[in-house]
C-alpha cells in the first residue's frame, strides 16, 4: 500500500492554515518528500508525518514556494539523529541550487546525495538506498512539464508481483524461508538448481501509481504520466476558465483544464492543490472541475489516501 499526504497546497505564500508546495508518499518504512515549500516541517508535524522516514526529497523546479523550506528541514533532521544518506533530486540546475542550500545549513551529520534527473529516465528506488521498505521494482519516473522554467514532475510506480504458489514451490523443494525471497522477484538456489521466480509466481498483478504534477500548465508530458494514475495530484492555481490566459502566461492550470486532463488521462483520482492566494476556499470552485471529472477533490493540508492494491475476484 502507498500512503499520500499533502503537507503544502499554497502557492506564492503561505497562509495561515497552508503551507507552500509540499507532499509526503510513504511506503513500508519509507517514504519520498515532494517538493519542500515554506512551512512544510509544521504541517508534517501536523498531519503526524515523519519526515525522518524520507529515502528523498524530489524538487520539481526551483522557485522559492517549492524549495525555501529546505534548509530549515535539513538541519532539523540533523538535530534529530539522522545519519542515514539523503537523496536531492531534481532537473537541471540542482548542483547551483544545492550549493546554496549547503552554505546556509552549514555542516550536517548525514550525507546529501543530489542527482539531476532527466525527464523520461526511470530511478530505481533501491538506487538510492531505499532498503526493503518499497516493493521490488519499485521505480520514480521523472517527466517534463510546462512551466515558466525547467521543470520537472513526478510518477511514483510500484509494480505487484503475480501471485505466489506454495504449491509449486513445495513441488520444486524450495525451502519456506526462501519463498520470500521468490516474492520479491529474486532467485533462489535448491540443490544446484536455479529456481526463477517465473516458476512459482503467476502474471503480473495491477501495481499503483501516484503522480505528482508540480507547477505546469496543461501538456503532453503530464498527460502521458497520468495515464491510468491511482491518484493525480495537479497545478490548480486558477480557479475560473476565464482566467486560462493568465494561467498559460504563468505556466499553471485552472480547476478545468485539470480536471479536462485527468479525464482525458483516465486517472482514478484527482487533487487539485497549489492555490492562487486569491482562492481563499477552494471548495467554492470545485464545480469548475467536478462538472468534468465528478469525483475531483480540492486538496488541503493534512488530506491523506492510502492506495490499496486492487484485488480481481475470480
Amino acid at each position: 500500500m502507498l500512503t499520500i499526504t499533502l503537507l503544502g497546497t499554497a502557492a506564492t505564500m503561505p497562509l495561515p492554515d497552508r503551507a507552500l508546495s509540499a507532499a509526503f508518499a510513504a511506503c513500508g518504512g519509507h517514504g519520498l518528500l515532494l517538493d519542500c515549500g515554506e512551512g512544510t516541517q509544521a504541517a508534517a508535524h501536523k498531519a503526524g508525518v515523519n519526515l525522518m522516514r524520507a529515502d528523498a526529497i524530489c524538487l520539481t523546479h526551483y522557485h522559492g514556494d517549492h524549495i525555501f523550506g529546505l534548509p530549515g528541514l535539513l538541519q532539523t533532521l540533523g538535530a534529530q539523529g539522522r545519519t542515514r544518506p539523503l537523496a536531492l533530486l531534481g532537473p537541471e540546475g540542482l548542483p547551483d541550487i544545492w550549493a546554496a542550500v549547503r552554505a546556509l545549513t552549514g555542516p550536517l551529520p548525514y550525507a546529501v546525495r543530489p542527482q539531476v534527473l532527466q525527464p523520461g529516465k526511470a530511478l530505481a528506488l533501491d538506487a538510492i538506498g531505499t532498503g526493503e521498505g518499497w516493493p521490488a521494482g519499485a521505480r520514480l519516473v521523472p517527466f517534463a512539464t510546462k512551466h515558466r522554467v525547467k521543470s520537472i514532475g513526478y510518477r511514483l510506480e510500484l509494480p505487484r508481483a503475480g501471485k505466489f504458489s506454495p504449491e509449486r514451490a513445495r513441488a520444486l523443494g524450495v525451502p519456506v524461508p526462501q519463498w520470500k525471497l521468490l516474492q520479491k522477484g529474486q532467485t533462489v538456489t535448491v540443490e544446484d538448481r536455479t529456481i526463477q521466480p517465473a516458476e512459482v509466481l503467476g502474471p503480473p498483478r495491477r501495481g499503483l501509481s501516484f503522480v505528482f504534477s508540480g507547477d505546469t500548465a496543461p501538456c503532453q508530458g503530464l498527460m502521458q504520466a497520468a495515464q491510468d494514475a491511482d491518484l493525480l495530484v495537479c497545478d490548480a492555481t486558477y480557479a475560473l476558465p476565464e482566467q486560462e490566459a493568465q494561467a498559460k502566461q504563468w505556466g499553471h492550470s485552472t480547476f478545468g483544464q485539470s480536471a479536462a486532463l485527468a479525464a482525458q488521462a483516465g486517472a482514478k483520482r484527482l487533487w487539485l492543490t497549489h492555490y492562487s492566494p486569491m482562492i481563499t476556499d477552494p471548495e467554492e470552485y470545485a464545480a469548475e472541475a467536478q462538472s468534468i471529472f465528478p469525483t475531483a477533490e480540492c486538496g488541503f493540508d493534512g488530506k491523506c489516501i492510502t492506495l490499496q492494491y486492487e484485488e480481481v475476484q475470480p
